[in-house]
């Protein structure tokens, strides 16, 4: 579903990802782990288009998306919940999810909005209340359900537990794991290496702008490397 080849981003002058090689297959779910600074981040932000590529391609669906504007990626299947969730906290819940299905004025519109309500109960009962003043993982859940309120195929999600209490962040990877049976295809960016490995099919290890090892996700959570720098074992 989705090959980047030699992927390569800067600021200014200053090169941030060095030649990225990267692959999610239909039906998947891929983590990318790595430390604070690896360019986790960034390579998310040009896989949906807000982040210039300087070098390298993106082929979604058999189409090079390298130069193609970010909304036309979401009309072509790829939606990003970001970094830090950026919903519009002056915005209700419905307004917020309203917002990401933009692109639809169909009937299924409605539809859509019940299914984030089932996936996510709390947002149907502040569905009226401000963004602003949901907690952090409220604000988290409703940043994932306005991207799949763009009916993606693959959806990339950066940092989705960052902040949050434990209890959350299990209730965020349940959901990040179920979204593989409703035919939702993921490419996950976590700093929680264990908790994205154990409901990946598979992940790539990124450091200083490079991917320095992939594989399945069951071997890399036992590669004594791996257990050593990120799982804290």
């Amino acid at each position: 579903m989705l090959t980047v080849e030699g992927l390569r981003s800067r600021y200014g002058r200053i090169e941030v990802l060095h030649g990225v090689d990267l692959q999610v297959d239909s039906g998947e779910i891929v983590c990318v782990v790595g430390a604070n600074g690896a360019g986790k981040t960034t390579l998310l932000r040009c896989l949906s288009g807000v982040q210039p590529v300087s070098g390298g391609s993106i082929t979604f669906r058999g189409e090079k998306l390298t130069t193609v504007p970010a909304y036309k990626r979401i009309q072509r299947g790829l939606a990003q919940s970001p970094e830090g969730r950026q919903i519009f906290t002056n915005l209700t819940v419905e307004e917020n999810l309203r917002l990401g299905a933009y692109l639809f004025h169909d009937a299924r519109v409605g539809k859509d909005m019940e299914d984030a309500f089932t996936m996510f109960p709390i947002l149907r009962d502040k569905r009226n209340h401000v963004a602003g003043g949901l907690s952090g993982g409220q604000q988290q859940m409703l940043a994932m359900a306005r991207a799949l309120m763009g009916r993606p195929s693959c959806l990339l999600l950066d940092e989705p537990s960052m902040g949050l209490a434990p209890i959350i962040v299990s209730q965020i990877f349940e959901v990040v794991a179920g979204l593989k049976a409703l035919g939702v295809t993921v490419l996950l960016v976590e700093q929680n290496a264990f908790g994205a490995l154990k409901i990946a099919d598979r992940g790539y290890v990124m450091e200083t702008g490079q991917v320095t090892m992939s594989g399945r996700a069951d071997d890399l959570i036992a590669d004594p490397r791996i257990r050593e720098a990120y799982l804290g074992i």
